[in-house]
């Protein structure tokens, strides 16, 4: 009992000091009211305070709530000081650029950085209004920033928000331009970070230039450009944002490239940061598109997409003749894109990553065309290849797709959203459709089905758990087939690879959410052009290493 007093007590006055240097009154208050529960409310308050959010390569991300351990106008505050004084001290020129989606906190959160910047003799440019993270990323490069903060949490629950930094040209050179942050400039920021003293002698400055929307329209005018302008547009498009930003601009982006206005899925069109239709704001799970399948069937639609909440990612359904409307998979989508741009003649680096299917590296080889994988993420996907050739196309299979780098050196959602449909819409003139190219694809290239197994935890100890008994028991065989490549990538990261001749299993962390992935592949031969035969059998042996892998994980 004396120990637990002692660490209450500890944790108390590690809130006392936190209080006495908070700005924001409603923080205030809130930490206050647990302080006042207390016992009762020490486990609570031990998590508020179990230690800082950590800055990484995916800059801040954790739920709204007062104290180190969350995201709030304090640690915003400090994380703001601190990448202006790392900006400072590598020498960047030029303005902050500073973007932020509709959910809870981050228009103040962008705000406040922008007053930081300022304060430390830095300009800030604030976009106009809460805007899709693709706009941020190119007002980075257009406005020849040294580097520019989206506050938004992507898909992740309602009550949680995020941070995340790009460099501009002059500290991220030529492959970084306008991209997300890699080591150790991530370190350094967290380093700078730690370094703030008390935020009362923080120096905050003017508000910053609130942009004009010739911003949005720069960039929807070059988003459009992306497609061919003289290509069929007779196509019907059912959409959803959501609840998030991407509704305006994407509606926009289609209306300037001659496509008829999407339907948008009603009591989804405006940003809420509630999200009060769906159970979590991520296309991926179940159930979170089932008004817009609704409105695609009431409306006739050819085609389904849908973003999410910042508009960065990118969801296409579309008609399937024996299960009604089905989502295609990342990795569909990747391909598919891939293919249009290289029947379109664009010639250059194609990219995916370690988790991503194997059918583009397949496609690459024999088109003669360069392919690289990187570790997860776009921050690897837009550095790919080291500059040996122009990255022309990059895609994850968590439905994130670059198809203009020059454009948006990131994922970007709505450009993703317009190659879908100028391929779509190029397909259906032929009377055809995208599952009737996957056919094709199929039947040159096999079967290449993927899937994965996902493990939402409460526990961070169960994934590491999981991690270590993978390692200390790796399987020797999978459906049958010896194991003949084990990798694992450790210290680099976190991520443990098997293959056999027919599968691939990649297993790793989330770097999002308290998940365990392990990214499930098998290639499966197309015998006389039968290619739903081999989809099926495909399909069962994907089930069967589904179930092998979990039992190899103890999950």
């Amino acid at each position: 009992m004396a120990a637990d007093t002692t660490d209450i007590d500890d944790i108390r006055e590690q809130a006392r000091r936190w209080l006495a240097d908070d700005p924001d009154p409603a923080s205030r208050d809130e930490l206050t009211a647990v302080l006042d529960g207390l016992p009762a409310s020490a486990p609570e308050l031990a998590d508020r305070f179990a230690g800082p959010l950590t800055f990484g390569t995916a800059g801040l991300r954790g739920p709204l709530r007062a104290g180190p351990n969350g995201m709030n106008l304090a640690v915003v505050t400090q994380a703001a000081a601190g990448l202006v004084t790392w900006l400072a001290a590598q020498g960047g020129t030029g303005p902050l650029v500073i973007g932020y989606d509709a959910r809870h906190g981050s228009r103040e959160f962008a705000e406040r950085t922008a007053q930081v910047a300022t304060g430390a003799g830095r300009p800030a440019l604030l976009l106009p209004r809460p805007l899709p993270t693709p706009v941020l990323a190119y007002a980075v490069r257009h406005l020849g920033g040294v580097a520019g903060v989206m506050v938004t949490a992507s898909h992740n629950p309602p009550q949680d928000n995020g941070y995340k930094v790009y460099l501009g040209a002059e500290l991220g050179g030529e492959l970084g331009a306008g991209a997300q942050i890699v080591p150790p400039a991530d370190a350094g920021i967290e380093a700078a970070i730690r370094s703030v003293g008390p935020l009362t002698q923080v120096p905050l400055g003017a508000p910053g230039q609130v942009l004009g929307d010739d911003l949005v329209a720069s960039y929807v005018e070059r988003a459009t450009a992306v497609i061919d302008p003289d290509g069929p547009r007779d196509l019907t498009v059912a959409y959803t944002p959501l609840h998030g930003v991407g509704a305006a601009v994407l509606t926009a982006a289609f209306a300037r490239a001659g496509f008829p206005t999407p339907g948008v899925v009603p009591d989804q069109a405006e940003p809420d940061p509630a999200f009060p239709t769906v159970s979590f704001p991520n296309p991926e799970e179940p159930g979170a598109v089932d008004r817009l399948i609704a409105l695609a069937d009431s409306t006739g639609a050819d085609l389904a997409i849908a973003n999410d909440p910042d508009a960065d990612r990118c969801a296409v359904v579309v008609r399937d003749d024996q299960n009604g409307w089905r989502m295609l998979r990342g990795d569909e989508v990747g391909v598919l894109l891939a293919d249009h741009l290289m029947r379109r003649g664009v010639t250059g680096l194609y990219a995916t990553t370690i988790v991503s299917s194997s059918l583009l590296r397949a496609m690459c080889a024999a088109r003669g065309l360069p392919y690289d994988e990187t570790l997860t993420g776009f921050k690897w996907i837009v550095r790919a290849g080291g500059g040996s050739a122009p990255l022309v196309f990059g895609y994850e299979e968590a439905l994130g797709y670059c198809v203009a780098p020059e454009h948006v050196r990131d994922k970007d959602g709505i450009t993703a959203a317009l190659t879908v449909a100028e391929l779509a819409a190029g397909l259906k003139t032929q009377g055809r459709t995208l599952t009737d190219r996957l056919d094709e694809l199929a039947a040159e290239f096999g079967v290449h089905h993927t899937d994965q197994l996902s493990v939402r935890v409460d526990d961070l100890r169960v994934i590491a758990d999981a991690m270590a008994r993978i390692r200390a028991d790796t399987p020797t065989t999978l459906l049958g087939h010896p194991v003949d490549s084990v990798r694992d990538l450790l210290p680099e990261s976190d991520v443990v690879i098997l293959r056999t001749a027919v599968a691939r299993v990649v297993i790793r962390p989330s770097g999002t959410e308290p998940k365990l992935k392990a990214y499930l592949e098998v290639v499966e031969p197309v015998a006389a052009g039968d290619v739903q035969t081999a989809r099926s059998r495909a399909a069962s042996a994907v089930a069967a290493l589904r179930a092998e892998v979990s039992a190899a994980l103890g999950i």
